[in-house]
């Protein structure tokens, strides 16, 4: 398994309007509130909202010596061609989460790395299921943090609740729900 405690390399790839930078954005600020060494790339096709999207998160106890990551220790896949893309290069022992609402074949067919863990399920149905449309996002983060455990929880609480804006507030509740239903997914 991956020294997910040292080291991080996280990408989180989907559609855009998935909310995949806002999950990484929480957990950068997961780093930053732990005083780790931390990297947050955004990638994003012009048309954004429904074109490809995807961030590289980096969270470190060492310096970062660039922000891209072509072998990440995790990925969050949240549709099938981010599966494609980017399964096959998780580090031995990494760990992948992918929500099979849109990526139905999961890793089916990928040549994945030896000990990398896969938790494939339906996350943006179990967000609609809950009341919590449009927090497949955050169902898959606490998916990600069950794995490896890249914070401590309360860290983690924290970050969401700094990166929910102050005009947003009555999102912080969900979003915390959001991230249980995924840790306990």
């Amino acid at each position: 398994m991956a020294d997910f405690n040292h080291e991080l390399l996280c990408v989180l790839s989907g559609f855009g309007g998935q909310g995949l930078l806002f999950a990484g954005k929480i957990m950068a600020n997961c780093g930053l509130i732990d005083g780790r060494q931390v990297s947050w790339m955004p990638s994003y096709g012009p048309e954004m909202r429904g074109g490809t999207a995807n961030c590289s998160v980096s969270l470190s106890d060492d310096a970062i010596g660039t922000p891209f990551i072509t072998k990440p220790t995790a990925l969050i896949a949240m549709n099938q061609p981010s599966v494609e893309k980017f399964a096959a290069s998780v580090q031995r022992g990494g760990a992948i989460v992918i929500d099979t609402t849109l990526a139905m074949n999961g890793a089916e067919g990928v040549e994945l790395a030896d000990g990398v863990t896969v938790a494939a399920f339906k996350a943006t149905e179990i967000a609609e299921e809950n009341g919590l449309k449009g927090l497949a996002n955050i169902i898959c983060l606490g998916k990600l943090w069950a794995l490896t455990n890249f914070a401590d929880r309360e860290t983690v609480d924290a970050a969401i609740a700094k990166c929910v804006p102050p005009k947003r507030q009555h999102l912080l509740e969900p979003n915390l729900r959001a991230f249980q239903l995924g840790v306990d997914a």
